[in-house]
């Protein structure tokens, strides 16, 4: 059952700012998408030239992205009859992304990556509560039911990440949808390897919840104060994994995470 509402995959196959179009940067959205499950396992990509077209860049510049997402693991392409290019979101090459990220970011750069995070997250809340379609918020509302009711802990990030991306799809704005897009891909996934309990869990889902009450009943500034306060919280408990993790000399943060129970415990999305 797909979760997220036409507006946010319309945002990932939105064209490019830059008619130019850098391979690096067609790479980073589709990469970001497959890794959010915005674009579903095995999903089937559209032709080059129709592909190329959407995002408003060249063949050759789409074929040097396609072959990065290949050579990450994250694009499988078949030639022949009834080829083309399709995801393939292993679960090693997910964590890789997430791994690799957290080991090269800084503590200043997690912070304002969740200063960002928050305003945009507050704005698309505050604007949804003014905008969202009955749809939107029942589909909001389902969303956190599946969450509640997913153990795997990967799975559960993927899906709180794609809740807010459809909190910023509801706000009817494709640049919010995308800009969240692109921090859930930078800053989300990094919260995949740290684990937490099923009492925060419970916490994180009411604390989403009383967010969409809020935009059910169209109050904005409610919304946006609960949205950034709890960002600001989950911002101030991944950096404090991240400094342990530096402190210990890990090398592979994700893998061993067991040993920051204090750090990380509460670390929601």
């Amino acid at each position: 059952m797909r979760l997220l509402s036409g507006d946010a995959r319309r945002a990932v196959f939105a064209p490019l700012d830059d008619g130019s179009g850098r391979s690096e940067a067609v790479a980073r959205r589709l990469g970001s998408a497959i890794a959010l499950g915005i674009i579903v396992d095995g999903e089937q990509l559209p032709s080059e030239s129709h592909l190329a077209a959407l995002l408003n860049v060249s063949t050759v510049t789409l074929r040097d992205a396609l072959a990065d997402l290949r050579a990450r693991g994250l694009v499988d392409t078949r030639r022949g009859r009834g080829g083309g290019s399709f995801v393939r979101a292993s679960e090693d090459a997910l964590t890789e992304l997430s791994l690799g990220r957290l080991r090269e970011i800084g503590s200043t750069e997690l912070r304002e990556l969740g200063d960002i995070r928050a305003a945009v997250g507050g704005t698309a809340a505050r604007l949804a509560a003014d905008r969202a379609t009955a749809s939107e918020i029942a589909r909001l509302r389902e969303i956190l039911d599946r969450l509640a009711a997913v153990d795997e802990g990967t799975r559960q990030r993927r899906i709180e990440s794609r809740y807010y991306i459809d909190v910023a799809a509801a706000a009817q704005s494709v640049r919010l949808t995308l800009q969240e897009i692109e921090l859930q891909a930078e800053l989300g996934q990094l919260l995949w390897g740290t684990p937490r309990t099923a009492a925060e869990l419970a916490a994180t889902i009411a604390s989403h919840r009383q967010v969409v009450d809020a935009i059910e009943s169209r109050d904005g500034a409610l919304a946006r104060q609960l949205t950034e306060t709890h960002i600001g919280e989950v911002t101030a408990r991944l950096i404090d994994v991240h400094l342990d993790l530096t402190r210990r000399g890990q090398q592979r943060p994700g893998a061993d995470t067991a040993v920051l129970p204090h750090a990380a415990a509460g670390a929601g999305s």
